[in-house]
């Protein structure tokens, strides 16, 4: 085994802490640190039952449920818009809402989705709307009725 310490090669190697670090250190480097005596921890049966019904799922949440609300699709080409009939650049759009013009940058161009926290900054400084109301879509579930909704239905396809 190797000293953790020196590097050294040593068939004598034992745990030690050195400065709350726990070390496998030679007979050598062991007044570098104090020895700590191995408790061996045996578990029976019963204690694993109890350690194993102790355990709980979380339980399943929809985490879908409280959203009302998602970002426009154009919201890049939006924002640009907005700035430039400001007349602002995309510095002084970043200084006023506190983050960086590399960032507005990203935003802009549709290569960075823009937090909530800083699409409400927009939406404050730029005066427009990001957000649009979530439509809610009921779907059935349930086999080969004539009515129900399948994966085909979701799918829009190209006319040949």
């Amino acid at each position: 085994m190797q000293c953790e310490l020196c590097g050294n090669e040593s068939s004598k190697c034992r745990p030690a802490d050195v400065d709350g670090a726990r070390m496998m250190l030679c007979p050598d480097c062991m007044k570098h640190g104090r020895g700590i005596k191995e408790a061996t921890v045996t578990v029976t049966t019963n204690t694993q039952r109890s350690i194993l019904t102790r355990i709980r799922r979380p339980k399943e949440k929809d985490v879908y449920e409280g959203m009302d609300r998602e970002l426009v699709s154009n919201w890049g080409d939006l924002i640009r818009t907005a700035r430039k009939k400001k007349g602002l650049s995309r510095g002084q759009l970043g200084f006023n809402i506190g983050e960086r013009t590399i960032t507005i940058a990203k935003i802009e161009n549709g290569d960075l989705r823009p937090p909530d926290k800083i699409a409400e900054k927009l939406e404050k400084n730029l005066a427009i709307s990001l957000f649009e109301e979530v439509k809610k879509v009921s779907t059935s579930s349930g086999g080969s009725h004539p009515n129900s909704l399948t994966l085909g239905d979701f799918i829009k396809t190209e006319d040949k």
